[in-house]
């Protein structure tokens, strides 16, 4: 795909409407752009995440935490390529979000959290500056979810989206205890009623 971007500012945006990739005018607070502004704010926090992990990083498993990083963003790109077009707009070779991608997601999931000791209650967002960044992107990311339920309870959408980014929210949730411990940070755990 050849992609051009020679003008950054087209005025379009200055009375509160953008366009879609398909032309069409709309407000700003259009859900479908909630969804996919969301999703970019989400992939700027992979990239927080991708550069912290450069900073620390120590082995083989670092280098496959950084690569699956990338290629999530390049999956939440693809996302809100979808969501950018009306589903009438969409052309017969874009790339869309699958159940594989999910699955892959899944695999790394499970190998990483065999490999976590039991939790014995909920996590509070912490455990060194890496692991921070990673529930900050799981809180993102469940937010992207909401707004993408929101739109698809006016307009349907593809379930194999709806499920990638609740399965990337816990994604999310396991790299985030997997680096906290792999640096020999303590989880910083939730304790009811400690003040």
């Amino acid at each position: 795909m050849s992609i051009i971007i020679n003008r950054v500012y087209t005025g379009v945006g200055d009375q509160g409407t953008t366009r879609l990739a398909g032309g069409q005018e709309v407000k700003k607070t259009d859900l479908r752009i909630e969804a996919y502004g969301t999703l970019d704010e989400l992939n700027a926090c992979l990239g927080l995440c991708a550069e912290q992990l450069l900073l620390v990083e120590r082995g083989p498993q670092d280098q496959r935490l950084y690569a699956s990083l990338r290629r999530i963003q390049n999956e939440l790109f693809d996302l809100g390529g979808e969501l950018a077009v009306l589903p009438a707009d969409r052309h017969e070779k874009q790339i869309l979000v699958s159940a594989a991608d999910a699955k892959v997601l899944e695999d790394e999931l499970d190998r990483t959290n065999g490999d976590l000791p039991t939790l014995r209650s909920f996590v509070l967002p912490g455990g060194g500056m890496l692991a921070a960044f990673f529930h900050q992107a799981r809180t993102v990311c469940r937010r992207a979810e909401r707004r993408l339920v929101a739109l698809h309870e006016v307009e349907a959408q593809r379930s194999e989206a709806l499920v990638y980014l609740n399965r990337l929210s816990d994604w999310l949730f396991v790299m985030g205890r997997a680096v906290a411990i792999g640096s020999g940070h303590e989880e910083v755990l939730w304790r009811p009623g400690q003040r």
